[in-house]
C-alpha cells in the first residue's frame, strides 16, 4: 500500500509562508545541494535546503525521543519493567516492517 502527502493546490505549503535569507555557503554544501536537486529530492536550491533541514529535524526529534524513552526505562522497576519487556518484544516485530522516513 501507498501512502501519499497531500499538498495544496497551486503550490507548496512551505513555499506560502517562505522568508527571504541571504548567505554563503561553502563549495561542498554547494554542491551537495544541487545534487538533491539532480537527484529529483528538491527542485530547486530552497528545497533542498528545506530538504536537508528536515532530514537534520528529523534526527534531532528521534535524538529526544531517544533520551526521554531511555529515561523512562530508567525509572522503571519490578513489575512495570517486566511489563514493558513483554510489550517491546510485542512490538518489536512489527515496527521493524515500518518504513518512518518514507524512504
Amino acid at each position: 500500500m501507498t501512502y501519499a502527502i497531500l499538498k495544496p493546490r497551486g503550490q507548496d505549503m512551505a513555499r506560502a509562508n517562505r522568508q527571504k535569507i541571504s548567505t554563503t555557503i561553502a563549495p561542498e554544501t554547494n554542491t551537495f545541494l544541487k545534487s538533491l536537486i539532480r537527484q529529483g529530492k528538491a527542485s530547486s536550491l530552497a528545497d533542498a535546503i528545506d530538504w536537508a533541514v528536515a532530514v537534520v529535524r528529523r534526527m534531532e526529534s528521534r535524538r529526544r525521543l531517544e533520551a526521554a524513552t531511555a529515561a523512562y526505562y530508567e525509572s522503571l522497576s519490578g513489575e512495570a519493567l517486566e511489563e514493558e519487556k513483554k510489550l517491546e518484544l510485542a512490538a518489536g516485530g512489527v515496527a521493524s516492517l515500518v518504513d518512518f522516513d518514507g524512504e
